[in-house]
């Protein structure tokens, strides 16, 4: 960039050499005069921005302690984010006068949830406002299911052998039901076909009921020779014509509605409550056991488990897949709520309260960001998926900043402080308790197994791995 330099002088001719030079020659050719910059503007080499852009040197050599810098970067981020940790948002409304034993979330809506009570209560909330919208008593007894239809109706199945259709959407409270259907027992479970306007009924055995023609006659199915009560079922939402359902005999049966048959059943060590599917893999659904695990499977290779995910020390009752299909969320009778990844043994997290009784039913919002959880005590809960996430608008430098913390949080989540610091958790003491007398209980059953297999014929046999020791028998 040319610049120009000035001199000033006092009288109005400059003697050089013995020669008289006006001043105002001189001032006249110095001004003239150009001079190259060595520095250019910044709009010349980074359009549409006035930041000076910042030149690093990437060799390795030129940063002696860059690993060191990190992973102080690193343990700080790790550090905040546990300080900044608070997973519980609020509680939804007023609550139940009842515990809560069922969750449906609306398909078509973000924000709109329905919950069923054991006094046969049902109602739908808005998670914007955190309120009440619509409320109605629609049995006589415990809601054991619910379900939203492609066209937002509500369907509810309960303990006193009916299934009711609901339209919250545009009919005030306490208004009768569209249609119901009379069982031969007790239902336990609803789950609605993702393509054809049909649903699914567990009780003694599987109703498929038609939408469309509310008086034909539903359509049965059930594993011959089989009379046990099925506690829990669930439509495959991209293998549509796939039905998976788990009994009181401890055994998981999938059908195929083509050929209106089962296709395969296997058995477990202890009954199972509830059954998810991944919705990004179909081949994979979760099972949530007696036996306070909840057990992954690969419904093409169903004689060993996929995997275990091991933590509570009570029942779990629920168990679902977020929309991503990365990660579950288990509801169990221990009273807390653990977060997990697909591909890992032990949860990424641990939520409770002090008011927070027996967990019933957990569901994620259709965005992954958010639980809905409800419980023994009546109440539902909003939590955050990520317990130091907050939402919200963030300037681009703060959410690069977020991000950069992250990624160094999970480069070094090897080191020791880190692993710590990442998975410690304080639990009740109650839990904590429970949890020390179970692992001194599987030690000894380890331990006694050992002893066996020392002084018999076993230890010339192949060890029998944990995934395959949860499938008992298999049957097609």
């Amino acid at each position: 960039m040319p610049t120009s330099t000035f001199f000033f002088f006092n009288s109005s001719s400059l003697d050089l050499d013995g020669f008289s030079v006006p001043s105002s020659s001189i001032i006249t050719r110095l001004t003239t005069m150009k001079i190259k910059a060595i520095t250019h503007s910044s709009s010349a080499y980074q359009p549409g921005s006035d930041v000076p852009k910042a030149f690093r040197n990437h060799d390795p050599a030129a940063h002696p302690f860059e690993r060191a810098r990190e992973y102080t970067r690193a343990l700080n981020a790790t550090k905040l984010e546990r300080m900044f940790a608070q997973p519980f948002i609020a509680q939804l409304g007023k609550g139940h006068v009842d515990g809560v034993y069922s969750l449906a979330k609306d398909g078509n809506a973000l924000d709109r949830f329905a919950s069923g009570s054991g006094d046969g209560v049902i109602k739908c909330w808005d998670l914007t406002s955190r309120d009440e919208v619509w409320k109605t008593t629609a049995h006589e007894n415990i809601v054991k299911g619910m379900a939203w239809t492609k066209d937002q109706k509500l369907l509810t199945a309960a303990a006193d052998r009916t299934i009711k259709i609901f339209d919250p959407y545009n009919t005030p409270n306490e208004a009768p039901p569209i249609n119901s259907w009379l069982g031969s027992g007790a239902f336990t479970g609803l789950s609605v076909h993702r393509s054809r306007n049909a649903f699914a009924a567990s009780s003694d055995c599987i109703s498929i009921y038609d939408l469309d023609n509310y008086t034909a006659a539903p359509e049965v199915l059930r594993w011959p020779a089989s009379g046990e009560t099925i506690r829990a079922l669930s439509f495959n939402p991209s293998e549509t014509s796939v039905l998976a359902s788990c009994s009181t005999d401890r055994s998981i049966i999938l059908y195929d509605l083509r050929t209106a048959s089962p296709l395969a059943r296997t058995f477990l060590n202890f009954a199972c409550n509830r059954l998810a599917w991944n919705p990004m893999e179909p081949m994979n659904f979760a099972a949530a056991s007696e036996d306070h695990n909840a057990y992954i499977f690969d419904m093409r290779k169903f004689d060993r488990a996929h995997n275990i995910l091991k933590g509570h020390v009570a029942a779990v009752m629920d168990v679902e897949f977020s929309p991503t299909g990365q990660e579950l969320v288990t509801a169990s009778y221990d009273r807390t709520i653990r977060l997990w990844n697909r591909d890992q043994g032990h949860s990424r997290d641990v939520y409770h309260t002090k008011r927070q009784q027996r967990v019933f039913c957990a569901t994620w919002t259709p965005d992954s960001k958010y639980l809905v959880t409800g419980s023994d005590d009546g109440n539902l809960r909003l939590w955050r998926s990520h317990a130091s996430a907050r939402e919200g608008i963030k300037t681009a430098r703060h959410r690069q900043a977020l991000e950069y913390n992250q990624a160094l949080s999970e480069r070094y989540s090897h080191m020791p402080e880190i692993r710590r610091i990442k998975r410690h958790r304080h639990l009740p003491a109650v839990v904590r308790k429970a949890g020390q007398i179970k692992t001194e209980e599987l030690k000894a059953i380890k331990r006694r197994e050992e002893n066996e297999r020392k002084h018999s014929k076993k230890k010339f046999e192949k060890r029998q791995s944990e995934r395959d020791k949860v499938i008992l028998a298999k049957e097609k």
